[in-house]
């Protein structure tokens, strides 16, 4: 019998049954930008970026099902320019100035604008009055830097089992909340062990008392690219060379 596989910007990529465009290119050592997918986690789709042409049609990619014989578009100009747009939109719409940001050289947002060339906003900033809440002992919130992806929800919830966090309002209006009476993170029974504290792409869960600790410059993505590390980290076959 043979292997199922798609054509991934004309390269045969083998897929299991049941994986996503997503978890195809991943495991092959792909990389297709993205913002609110996790491996671990059930993928929603919601930050956009995945975006691939599938057969001529847009999709998710994180979320649309391996088909046999598919084609699918994802290193192109027109995609690249779409998802610049999406990252101008998400760097506007938050309060995300890098050289403050303890995330800096760690952040996948700013990674992902790295990588497409994002050179400027574009857009006219809505600084967002958004608060900041350091009444946890060992971690800070700063949700001025939040981009909705659910990351942290989804592991509170799914993982953690404690549903430490949520979205709450609508459109322009939402944003990320502590679900507990007072709103303020001490209050709740997160704990820095949990993986909540571990998977927020940006800057709003940060560590207490290690600010800065790897310089900038010797970070995760100052070092690699994020696109490069993603053929670095797929997993290995029995007796494959990294």
């Amino acid at each position: 019998m043979s292997p199922l596989s798609i054509l991934l910007d004309g390269l045969p990529v083998p897929f299991e049954d049941h994986q996503t465009i997503m978890d195809a290119a991943l495991a092959a050592g792909i990389y297709i930008p993205h913002l609110c997918h996790h491996p671990e986690f059930e993928p929603q789709g919601s930050c956009k970026l995945c975006t691939v042409k599938a057969n001529g049609r847009y999709v998710s990619a994180c979320t649309m099902p391996a088909r046999d014989g598919m084609e699918v578009e994802n290193n192109s100009p027109d995609l690249n320019d779409k998802r610049r747009t999406l990252l101008q939109m998400l760097f506007v719409e938050g309060n995300h100035f890098c050289p403050s940001c303890e995330q800096s050289g760690n952040c996948m947002l700013q990674a992902l604008a790295y990588e497409l060339e994002m050179l400027s906003p574009h857009f006219d900033q809505f600084y967002p009055n958004r608060p900041l809440d350091a009444s946890h002992a060992e971690v800070l919130l700063d949700f001025n830097r939040c981009i909705l992806c659910e990351l942290c929800v989804r592991a509170s919830r799914d993982v953690d089992g404690k549903s430490v966090f949520a979205l709450s309002g609508r459109g322009i209006g939402k944003h990320l909340i502590v679900n507990a009476e007072s709103g303020r993170l001490a209050d709740s029974n997160f704990a820095l062990s949990d993986k909540a504290a571990q998977v927020c792409p940006v800057g709003v869960i940060i560590e207490k008392r290690r600010g800065f600790a790897v310089p900038i410059g010797e970070r995760r993505y100052d070092v690699e690219p994020i696109s490069v590390q993603a053929e670095r980290l797929r997993p290995r076959r029995a007796g494959e060379e990294c």
